[in-house]
């Protein structure tokens, strides 16, 4: 087994604490950013060391590569993006606190994501439809690294699918922009020019985002182990019960107990020096 460690700046001595804590073989540089502890085993204290020293750390096996991996699919608002969208709605429908309040309800798991996400959508009835693009124009961005992630998994021949509670409006444009070969999300209801506070169809919700990643990864013939899941909410826990590999990215603690990797100081991009 290795432990691969990243951050913004590795020092040295807790590098070689680890190695010593974990009887790693060698350490090896990965980027400047990210080292692999070759040989490592788990030791009591690896979390506390990581964590003064602000490291990222995961278990990976040894010889584990991305192309063994053949889909990869991620959860979009506070994920590969650095907004939750329905509340940057509801801020210009100034509700903003009473939506982002049910959103962090929903999102460490205290409420029933198909009930939270009909309750704020209700708040947002009467915006006017430019809201949508105030938002993604002017409010969205993308989370440090999503853009060298998505390039670099779709030149290693991985399936990228962008699958959100959020909406299409966002997931859509983002499609087209990074080159996800599927997307799927929420379709608001929009009458003369006004969100009417409700949704179109079926809820994407937990049990839709695990499903969408079944039907895709059968489709394509993979096993589960062959399957990245990236999230950072409630909502990404049956995705990534149904993935291989689970990536919380800056995450509640409801879903870092369910990942393989947890992401807090790093880019997305961190994903890519996990594997050989």
């Amino acid at each position: 087994m290795n432990l691969v460690v990243q951050g913004d700046d590795v020092d040295s001595v807790a590098l070689k604490s680890l190695a010593k804590a974990t009887g790693a073989s060698s350490i090896e540089q990965i980027t400047p950013q990210a080292f692999r502890l070759v040989g490592a085993s788990p030791a009591d204290g690896i979390e506390a060391l990581c964590a003064t020293a602000t490291l990222d750390w995961a278990w990976v096996p040894a010889g584990r590569r991305l192309t063994d991996f053949g889909l990869f699919i991620t959860d979009m608002d506070s994920t590969l993006i650095d907004i939750e969208c329905i509340d940057e709605l509801a801020d210009l429908q100034g509700v903003k606190s009473e939506v982002a309040e049910i959103t962090e309800a929903a999102m460490r798991g205290e409420i029933d994501f198909s009930e939270s996400l009909t309750r704020r959508v209700d708040l947002l009835a009467g915006l006017p439809e430019t809201a949508l693009s105030e938002v993604y124009d002017h409010h969205l961005a993308l989370n440090p690294g999503a853009e060298r992630l998505i390039r670099r998994l779709r030149e290693a021949g991985l399936h990228t699918v962008l699958v959100s509670g959020g909406f299409t409006y966002f997931t859509e444009r983002l499609q087209g922009r990074l080159g996800f070969d599927e997307a799927y999300a929420n379709a608001l209801e929009i009458v003369d020019g006004k969100l009417t506070g409700r949704i179109v169809g079926d809820i994407v919700d937990g049990a839709a985002k695990a499903g969408h990643l079944v039907r895709v990864r059968e489709a394509l013939g993979l096993a589960p182990d062959q399957v990245i899941a990236a999230g950072d909410g409630a909502n990404d826990i049956p995705m990534f019960q149904a993935a291989g590999f689970g990536v919380a990215f800056r995450a509640k603690p409801v879903l870092r107990a369910h990942a393989q990797c947890c992401l807090e100081h790093v880019g997305l991009d961190g994903i890519l020096n996990l594997f050989d």
